[in-house]
C-alpha cells in the first residue's frame, strides 16, 4: 500500500515535470500561444493542490480496504491529469510549429 509521503512525492514529481516542460515551451516560443500555456500551468497547479489536499484527508484510516481504494483512485486521477496535460501541451506545440 502506498504511503502518504510516497504519494506526495509522486504527485510532485509527475506534475513538476509537466510544469517544467510547459515553461520550456513558453521560453522557447515567446509570445506564441502564451495564454493557452498559462491556462495549462494554472490547471496543473490547481490539480496538484487538489490532489495534495485530498491526500491530507484520507477517509476510513482504520479500514485498509477503504484506504487502498482511496490511493488507487488518487493515482488514477493523477495519471488522467498527466495524460490530459501532456495531450494539451502536445497540441499546443504542434500548432506553434
Amino acid at each position: 500500500m502506498a504511503s502518504r509521503r510516497d504519494a506526495k512525492k509522486d504527485i510532485e514529481f509527475v506534475l513538476a515535470e509537466i510544469i517544467s516542460d510547459t515553461l520550456n515551451v513558453m521560453h522557447l516560443h515567446k509570445g506564441k500561444k502564451e495564454e493557452e500555456l498559462l491556462n495549462l500551468l494554472e490547471y496543473l497547479i490547481d490539480t496538484r493542490d487538489e490532489l495534495i489536499c485530498r491526500l491530507s484527508h484520507i477517509p476510513g484510516k482504520d479500514n485498509p480496504a477503504q484506504v487502498k481504494l482511496f490511493f488507487n483512485k488518487l493515482y488514477l486521477d493523477l495519471e488522467k491529469c498527466a495524460d490530459e496535460a501532456m495531450e494539451r501541451l502536445s497540441e499546443i506545440v504542434k500548432s506553434i510549429q
